[in-house]
């Protein structure tokens, strides 16, 4: 069966994530310690006992949920798990699919996304920043109501996460009003998400210019498996390329359904979501009914999957 593997990305923390796996395979074990001895601290007692406060700090998800989730792929690689025909993940999980493809080094991403979370963190001041998620609305419809909304302030559509839910980010004051015009407009919800942090917006510009200077000072290769990258939805391989996307990931809408259509055009049957939470298979099935769905984060999910996609 054509496989993709799909990385997920923030908000898919929790603690305890991996505990199952972290007991059953050295191989999860392994990647925590090489974090931890990369990071100067113990990553795995953060992962499994908290507090959740300083998990939910953008510097510390970012990292936790990388190594989680690339943990997950080295268990697929050494049970045998098939050959993904490309790879993808949200946001964040973007830096995963580039270290399963061999575009980037463990030890790097690890190192990156840490600054990625201290650089998001310090680019907009605690509580000037926010972002909510649309349900029931179509894409060109928040779009609107985001430019009405803005009023000279920034205010945008960032995440294109499913049919029917489109995640805004800006500034707190023109959020708020992008809340009032999408529900005028006939959205069903408009829920705040608990973060500060107004990710893949404008506000984002100053932060992906100092994450730049990082991207272009270490070593990436050529991807082995291609990459739907966030900005385009289009598969990617050249290391160049993917370096620019990065950058312009952070201030840039994330098309996660233009993204899955991409895996759809490829032929894969299945997706595994290779990392915790279950968030990213739950929008492919909104997105497209074709394609099955695996999450591996608990072993027997995961032996489950290798038998399924072998087929």
């Amino acid at each position: 069966m054509k496989t993709s593997i799909l990385f997920p990305g923030q908000g898919s923390q929790s603690i305890g994530m991996l505990s199952d796996a972290y007991l059953e395979f050295k191989i999860v074990r392994d990647s925590f310690t090489e974090a931890s001895d990369i990071l100067g601290f113990d990553m795995w007692s953060l992962v499994s006992e908290g507090p959740l406060e300083e998990l939910n700090k953008t510097e510390n998800t970012q990292p936790a949920i990388l190594v989680a989730s690339v943990a997950l792929y080295r268990v697929w690689q050494s049970l045998g798990g098939s050959v993904p025909c490309c790879v993808a993940g949200h946001s964040l999980g973007e830096y995963s699919a580039l270290v399963a493809a061999e575009a980037l080094s463990f030890a790097d991403a690890v190192k990156l996304v840490q600054l990625r979370g201290q650089l998001m963190q310090k680019a907009v001041p605690l509580g000037e920043g926010a972002m909510a998620a649309i349900i029931g609305l179509d894409d060109a419809g928040v779009v609107a109501a985001c430019e009405v909304a803005s009023q000279g302030d920034v205010v945008s559509a960032v995440n294109f996460n499913a049919p029917g839910q489109v995640v805004i980010a800006g500034s707190n004051v023109a959020v708020e009003r992008a809340i009032v015009a999408c529900k005028d407009a006939g959205a069903k919800r408009a829920l705040p998400l608990p973060v500060s942090v107004p990710a893949h917006s404008a506000l984002m510009k100053q932060a992906a210019e100092r994450l730049e200077q990082e991207l272009r000072a270490i070593s990436f290769n050529d991807a082995s498996i291609p990459v739907i990258q966030n900005v385009t939805a289009s598969l990617e391989s050249d290391k160049s390329i993917l370096i620019d996307n990065l950058v312009k990931q952070l201030y840039s809408p994330v098309l996660w359904t233009q993204s899955v259509k991409c895996v759809a055009e490829q032929g894969a049957a299945a997706i595994v979501e290779c990392g915790p939470g279950k968030v990213l298979a739950g929008l492919v099935k909104r997105i497209d009914r074709n394609i099955t769905g695996y999450n591996i984060e608990n072993p027997d999910n995961l032996r489950a999957a290798l038998v399924e996609t072998a087929k």
